[in-house]
Formats: structure tokens, C-alpha cells, sequence
């Protein structure tokens, strides 16, 4: 991209800066963010056994709630299962509760197949945000791998979001291996956005033909941008049915490749990149499960927590330079 190739000169540039016009309410949020505040509701306490099954098998004594409660702790607070199990009867114990505490072994078992369920609630159009990222598996360090200079046989995982750009909320997600095409999961990406999309912003590695059908199939009214490639050419019909590439490759040859990028509003793809800077910060850059299923269940649960975090406050800004 254009800020990389000319990195020797942007130093000419001045820097943009810009200032948050709600910061009483949003610093606000940020403490909020770190509560300790715990409370059950009369539902909650109610939910909190699981209902016993018709058919002949195994009866679970704990509910998708007490699961999904114990494993979204986990997550926030980085603990392993046995510690999650000790801070969830130790708030159930202050609280004065006589609720029993899911084990460490049943926490692993029951993520194998919980169904983390990711409130929807909005109706308008989305302006969606793609981009990719990778998290590390649990196994030996790299600094133990570069003292003993050998190969470890556990890899990464790639994760694959959709953020809306208007709330910054992450509408949705795909984990896959680490040799997994980026533009390969548009498909699964779309299919968990229930609502219209009126746009769809990711960078270089998802300009492909297939991308642009996707959408069209899915979202005929969508703008796609996507910044073609260095050398992308023009369609055969794009002087009599220029499709939207056509379009972007016309404004770059206009007004250059930055400029296209504030007329077409790429710039905003950003936002994702710092939801998911936010992401590794609050949750951390790898995954702690063994196994796929679990390591979907431990994003899940993740992604639902971030998203609750926003809902108490987000900045806005205003630049001012």
C-alpha cells in the first residue's frame, strides 16, 4: 500500500489529530469496562440448571448460561479452566447463592459443542469491514524455540472478521487454518449478517472476481471497495458496462491511489485493524484450546464479550488539525 512504498517520505505529512468530544462518557466506560460488578438475576438463577432431556442419555446438570458464564470470565481475565472455576464459586459464594460451580473438566467438555448465541438488534444497512488476523496456538514459546533451535509442531490459527463499521462491534467471524484464502470466507463471513449491507471494505487480498460475485449474489446494491492491485487492468467491457473495479481503477488513474482512498472512504478500514488491536489486548493473541471446535467455542464467547464492552461507550471524534 501506498503508506508503506512511500515510508522514507511521509515524514513530510503531517500527522492528523483529532479530539473526543464525549471524553466525560467515555472515560466513563473505560472504568466500566474493568468493573467488578457482579449480579445474578432471577432468570439467571432460575436458568441456571439445565433441563432434563427427554430421550434416554446422559442428563447435563448445567445450563448453556452457567457455561457460557464460566468460559466469558475465562476470557476477560485470561485464567486457565481450574482457575475459572475457583473465581466462579468464589463470586457465587459473596453473593450468597446456592448455585452449584461447573468443574474444569466439564467446562472443556461443554465447550466442545456450546452454541454461543451473538445478540442481533440492529435494522439498518451495514457498512462492513473485512480483514484477517492470526492467533498462536499453546505450545512452546518462541524464545525457547530459537534457544533450541528446532521446529515446534504446533501452528496458528487465522481469524477472519466482518466489523460494522457505525458501532465497531464485530458482526462476524470465521476461524480457520492458517493456509486458508482470505477471499474464501467472504461466503461464511455474509451468511452470518442477517441484515442488508451497503458496503463492503477489505483490502488487496480480497480483489478477486469471486468476491465481487459473492456480493452480487448476495447484496446487488453493495459498493465494494477494494483496492485493485498494482497491475490490475480494465475489464473488456469497461468502456460499455464498466463494472465497480472499472470504477476504482478509473479514480486512481484520476486522482491517484491516496486520493481514491478518501473519495471511495477505504480510509475507514482502519477500523477494523483496531478492533482488532483491541481484540489481542483485552483478550490476547492466542488460542488456549486443544482442539477446533473448542477453539471456535473460545472465540465465540470472546467476540460476545468485546462486543458487550462497546455497548457501555464508544469515543467521538472530531479532527482538529
Amino acid at each position: 500500500m501506498p503508506f508503506k512504498a512511500n515510508a522514507d517520505r511521509r515524514h513530510r505529512i503531517p500527522k492528523l489529530r483529532f479530539r473526543a468530544t464525549n471524553w466525560a462518557e467515555y472515560d466513563a466506560a473505560l472504568r466500566g469496562r474493568g468493573s467488578l460488578t457482579v449480579w445474578f438475576t432471577d432468570a439467571a438463577i432460575a436458568a441456571w440448571k439445565a433441563e432434563r432431556r427427554t430421550a434416554q442419555s446422559g442428563q447435563p446438570r448445567y445450563s448453556e448460561l452457567a457455561i457460557s458464564t464460566a468460559l466469558a470470565l475465562r476470557a476477560v481475565f485470561r485464567l486457565a479452566l481450574r482457575q475459572t472455576e475457583g473465581l466462579m464459586g468464589s463470586i457465587i459464594d459473596l453473593l450468597g447463592l446456592d448455585l452449584p460451580v461447573p468443574d474444569h473438566s466439564t467446562l472443556s467438555r461443554r465447550a466442545e459443542t456450546l452454541e454461543v448465541r451473538q445478540p442481533r438488534s440492529s435494522t439498518r444497512p451495514i457498512h462492513l469491514l473485512v480483514d484477517s488476523t492470526g492467533l498462536r496456538l499453546c505450545g512452546p514459546g518462541e524464545w525457547l524455540v530459537e534457544k533450541h533451535r528446532s521446529r515446534t509442531r504446533r501452528s496458528w490459527r487465522k481469524l477472519h472478521i466482518g466489523v460494522d463499521a457505525d458501532t465497531g462491534q464485530i458482526a462476524a467471524f470465521t476461524l480457520t487454518a492458517n493456509d486458508v484464502d482470505d477471499a474464501s470466507q467472504v461466503g461464511p463471513l455474509l451468511d452470518q449478517v442477517a441484515d442488508r449491507i451497503a458496503s463492503f471494505t477489505a483490502d488487496g487480498a480480497y480483489d478477486q472476481d469471486g468476491v465481487y460475485a459473492e456480493i452480487a449474489a448476495r447484496h446487488p446494491d453493495a459498493a465494494v471497495i477494494v483496492p485493485p492491485r498494482s497491475g490490475a487492468v480494465p475489464s473488456a467491457t469497461a468502456e460499455t458496462a464498466p463494472t465497480q473495479r472499472d470504477e476504482h481503477l478509473r479514480a486512481i488513474a484520476e486522482c491517484g491511489r491516496m486520493g481514491w482512498q478518501k473519495v471511495s472512504g477505504y480510509n475507514s478500514r482502519a477500523l477494523v485493524e483496531a478492533d482488532i488491536s483491541r481484540s489481542k489486548r483485552v483478550i490476547g493473541g492466542a488460542l488456549h484450546s486443544r482442539t477446533d471446535r473448542r477453539r471456535a467455542t473460545e472465540i465465540a464467547v470472546a467476540v460476545r464479550a468485546l462486543n458487550e464492552m462497546l455497548e457501555l461507550g464508544r469515543p467521538e471524534y472530531v479532527r482538529i488539525t
